[in-house]
């Protein structure tokens, strides 16, 4: 294989009950701090760029009772902040429910904590039952123009970053005079989600990364033509954004035995939870073909609400990372596992050293 540019690596932590199947026949958890931080530190002993965690504020029920059960982003990544010491962080905010400037400030905070190591997800919201059980969803019409919401929000919080007060005068949020000290230690990354054409212009000009999910099993390449859209816009405003794409990880000794695993997952999809999803995600009526709930309210793959999946042994997975590695703006690949603590040992140990787009590490995971 041919060399392939050095890539940023990531685990999505499970901040809600069961990680990302939807299944009786997978393992089964409850989020916690002790569960996660041993995740993040298993990470960081193995070389990894960052850990993300979602903001989840409603489950999806059925008999697994899938992420009913949840903890709170930027309180669960302070407390990691504190427990690690190389390993980016990112925490997410549920923009309806939580003001930029105040969120501005929980970011500083955890900047102290961990200099120059914390960045912030944007979270504009596509499930309305999360926020209409606050009184906070502001109708089905917030679909058409949650990225100018967004838009806004960033904004207020680089203002307060930069200059430490924001008068902003926009049509969702008004500033006047409003302070922030002290400054971060550095500036703060942003994380965007956007797949539309509008969620893209969004992530190209006020992000650093923009999350996207590929498709299918062993199939890396699906999330190309969203990467592409990507570096169009963000050449067009001047900015380098990447793409940080993500990848359900099933590694095993041979082919045959992730199959079977995997088959094994899919067989037991609890498919009163992911109807749920798929009712929900079905709200955003004109949402077009390339959007987040099109993609997870689908029926192709529900049990791990239709995500991409490298599904093989530790040689397949390696060779189909390198593979996504190499598709062009792509700056990151964030995982996450059936069994969180023993995927990332298989993953250090057995698939990681035999990465081309990881070989700077040397030998930090072998």
């Amino acid at each position: 294989m041919a060399a392939v540019a050095p890539v940023e690596i990531g685990v999505f932590i499970p901040i809600g009950n069961n990680g990302w199947l939807i299944s009786d026949n997978s393992p089964t958890y409850m989020p916690t701090f002790d569960l996660n931080k041993s995740i993040v530190q298993k990470a960081e002993s193995y070389g990894f760029d960052f850990a993300l965690s979602m903001i989840k504020l409603r489950g999806f029920g059925g008999r697994t009772e899938h992420w009913d059960h949840n903890l709170e982003s930027f309180t669960l990544m302070a407390g990691i902040a504190a427990v690690t010491k190389k390993i980016r962080l990112f925490a997410s905010t549920a923009i309806l429910t939580l003001p930029p400037a105040l969120c501005a400030r929980m970011a500083v905070t955890i900047d102290s904590i961990a200099p120059g190591r914390f960045g912030v997800n944007i979270v504009t919201g596509w499930q309305p039952a999360e926020y209409e059980q606050m009184s906070l969803w502001p109708g089905n019409a917030y679909f058409g123009y949650r990225y100018d919401y967004a838009q806004e929000y960033v904004q207020v919080m680089k203002d307060l970053w930069m200059e430490g007060k924001c008068d902003f005068k926009g049509k969702h949020f008004i500033m006047n005079d409003c302070r922030l000290s002290p400054k971060p230690s550095s500036p703060i990354k942003i994380v965007a989600a956007g797949q539309s054409p509008r969620g893209t212009q969004f992530a190209a000009e006020y992000a650093d990364y923009n999350f996207m999910g590929a498709s299918g099993h062993n199939t890396p390449q699906t999330f190309s033509r969203g990467s592409k859209a990507l570096k169009e816009e963000a050449d067009k405003a001047g900015r380098d954004v990447g793409a940080m794409v993500l990848f359900m990880i099933i590694a095993e000794e041979t082919d045959e035995e992730a199959r079977k695993k995997w088959e094994w997952y899919a067989e037991g999809v609890d498919l009163e939870a992911t109807g749920w999803v798929a009712g929900q995600a079905g709200k955003d009526e004109k949402a077009d073909k390339t959007a987040t709930a099109k993609r997870i309210g689908g029926s192709d793959n529900p049990v791990n609400l239709n995500g991409g999946a490298l599904i093989g042994s530790f040689e397949t997975v390696a060779n189909l990372l390198d593979e996504a590695a190499g598709i062009e703006g792509t700056k990151g690949i964030m995982l996450i596992f059936d069994d969180f603590l023993e995927g990332l040992d298989k993953f250090g140990e057995r698939v990681q050293p035999l990465m081309k787009s990881r070989a700077h590490l040397n030998g930090i995971a072998a």
